[in-house]
């Protein structure tokens, strides 16, 4: 079994939430991170300026840690706002300081607000800003602390969770199954870094892996669509659970198969079927 300290942004829900399970499951230690510490706080999900954005979703990271413990490893909760770069440099700081080292880095948490998905003559220069910030340069600014710690510890492993929505044509308008220009440059930008970090640094211990988890119908995408109608971006693509992406998260982290895709975009759905990391998906086809 696998040992060391997985530090996790966004753990709060969703994949980051099923992440730290699968992490904890292969016997990792988990930092749990994201802005929301106690179940029921508000936070804005809006992805356009038209729609109401302060939202309680179930989750939090206190809870998070306490399921991680529940399987027999550690938990460290710790508040960390993509938008706050001192709460990104206090939460490595706490870490490495009460832990000693993080050995995996998964770069989940995105911004959550207004813009992600205008329409492509409506995007304030503002939110442009904002989604950058909170989706490239937040990411930079702790991943280049998390790296420079494990320079000097013999290596380590980061994740980048990427979207299909980087490399891909949107199938629809924004709103109706596509995704908005701000949202896809963002996240094309972020998934360049695998590579670059794989380059730099490979033959001094770093492994870089950027993961498409597929279309996850996370609590924020439906809280989104609070009166029980379908997502749009159901009509084009095949949902899957928070699990399935995780469970390629942990396979990544834990097994020096993985290796061969160091740097590729590796497609959470296809991998974890093929390998069949979680039992029952893909359901069987119905007649």
């Amino acid at each position: 079994m696998a040992r060391g300290n997985a530090f996790i942004t966004g753990a709060s829900r969703g994949i980051g939430r099923a992440s730290a399970l699968a992490l904890a499951e292969k016997g990792f230690d988990i930092v749990v991170t994201a802005r929301t510490v106690k179940e029921g706080e508000k936070r804005d999900y809006a992805a356009t300026s038209a729609e109401s954005g302060l939202i309680a979703l179930p989750g939090s990271i206190e809870r998070t840690a306490e399921e991680v413990r529940a399987l027999g490893r550690k938990a460290l909760p710790i508040r960390l706002d993509l938008m706050d770069e001192g709460t990104i440099d206090s939460a490595v700081e706490r870490a490495l300081a009460e832990w000693g080292g993080i050995d995996v880095l998964l770069n989940n948490g995105i911004y959550q607000g207004p813009g992600l998905m205008e329409p492509f003559l409506e995007i304030p220069q503002d939110a442009m800003h904002k989604i950058f910030r909170g989706n490239v340069f937040a990411q930079l600014h702790l991943t280049q602390k998390v790296v420079a710690h494990m320079l000097d510890h013999g290596g380590g492993t980061i994740i980048n969770m990427t979207s299909g929505s980087a490399l891909l044509d949107p199938p629809a308008p924004t709103g109706k199954g596509g995704w908005g220009f701000a949202y896809a440059a963002s996240k094309g930008a972020f998934t360049r870094m695998a590579g670059i970090l794989n380059a730099e640094f490979g033959d001094r211990g770093i492994r870089a892996f950027n993961l498409n988890p597929g279309y996850v119908l996370t609590e924020a995408q439906k809280a989104l669509h609070p009166d029980g109608e379908d997502p749009p971006y159901l009509k084009h693509y095949k949902g899957a659970p928070a699990e399935v992406p995780a469970a390629v998260i942990a396979w990544l982290a834990s097994d020096p198969e993985a290796d061969e895709f160091l740097g590729e975009p590796v497609d959470a759905l296809r991998w974890c079927a093929k390998k069949q990391l979680v039992p029952g998906w893909p359901p069987p086809k119905q007649p």
